[in-house]
């Protein structure tokens, strides 16, 4: 979700063109009584920010007493930064890397999730050998270094595997039957089938290590402004329900208008995948609901981070998450 990888490198030509400029939503009231509220996404507008424009759209956080601009991400999007600073009241970001900016000094907390599950995955040819992670031994894969996942695969499944540079695009993937690449299952499998090469993905929260993909703000907007985040989650969680399960078409037709890289049938593939692998929505039989955060699986990444020396300082979920301004039926 953070990434589209090949898409990247016409759109950060891209960046914020000119033509993007902002729809307003069916007005609801005057907006002057509205708290502006600002969102940092983490890519530029796309299906994985589907709620957010569709609660736009649909004037859902109007309703909620919020006027919200939606700020698009891409390469070098300083979104923790951002929003620790006051520049946003809210962004999107990893949890693991939340963490990881919490015991570094930032002050920033989750208060919900975008995704219950990692989108990342790799990216296999139709008839590559590799059928489970394990069997990355002795290959190659094409990722950036940086990730985390990469020490914790490795030490889980004890194997080795080199590093190829990733280059924002999948050129070398479709030219190479044996090469296997990092890719967000909701993106690259689309572009690979536009050219006629049969895929597989491999999640990567298969190993176990599953980070969320959560909203963020600084602790001074929960302690002075509870019922603005309260309200700002509500709304949210009512936009991604309504983008899910009724029709996409506001949402869409926002997300095109602001992003011209985008098409109709990326953004189609993109919501399907969502729904397919219930990256939003989770596992209901697991308590798993769209925007819950578990307080317990925070730990346990903690806890892995830990392990890894990845934590240089120690924190608790408490410190990082909090549950308080969930609806009821998402805690």
């Amino acid at each position: 979700m953070r990434i589209s990888w090949i898409a990247a490198g016409v759109l950060v030509l891209a960046g914020l063109m000119p033509g993007c400029t902002r729809q307003e939503p069916a007005s609801v009231g005057p907006a002057a009584n509205l708290r502006k509220v600002v969102l940092q996404t983490d890519w530029f507008p796309q299906a994985e920010h589907g709620g957010f424009y569709q609660a736009l759209a649909k004037g859902f956080y109007r309703e909620a007493g919020l006027d919200v601009e939606i700020l698009p991400g891409g390469p070098g999007a300083t979104i923790k930064l951002s929003v620790a600073k006051g520049l946003a009241d809210f962004g999107m970001y990893r949890s693991d890397d939340v963490i990881v900016a919490a015991s570094r000094g930032l002050p920033l907390v989750m208060v919900a999730a975008v995704l219950q599950h990692d989108p990342e995955a790799l990216l296999v040819h139709a008839n590559s050998p590799v059928k489970t992670l394990a069997d990355l031994n002795g290959r190659s894969v094409i990722a950036p270094p940086s990730m985390t996942w990469i020490p914790y695969v490795k030490a889980k499944y004890g194997i080795t595997f080199d590093l190829r540079p990733l280059n924002y695009g999948l050129t070398t993937f479709l030219a190479d039957p044996a090469a296997i690449q990092q890719c967000i299952m909701t993106s690259e499998p689309y572009f690979a089938e536009q050219h006629g090469v049969k895929v597989r993905t491999l999640p990567l929260a298969d190993s176990g290590y599953d980070p969320y993909h959560s909203v963020i703000t600084r602790r001074e907007m929960v302690r002075k402004n509870p019922e603005v985040v309260k309200a700002f989650v509500a709304a949210s969680i009512r936009g991604w329900k309504d983008y899910l399960e009724g029709d996409p078409a506001p949402a869409h037709a926002l997300i095109l208008k602001r992003n011209k890289q985008m098409s109709t049938g990326q953004l189609d593939y993109s919501r399907r995948a969502l729904i397919e692998h219930a990256l939003v929505t989770g596992d209901l039989a697991h308590g798993e609901h769209i925007g819950r955060l578990s307080m317990k699986r925070i730990q346990q990444q903690i806890d892995a981070l830990t392990e890894m020396k990845i934590l240089e300082i120690p924190v608790s979920a408490a410190s990082v998450a909090t549950r308080a301004f969930l609806p009821v039926t998402a805690r």
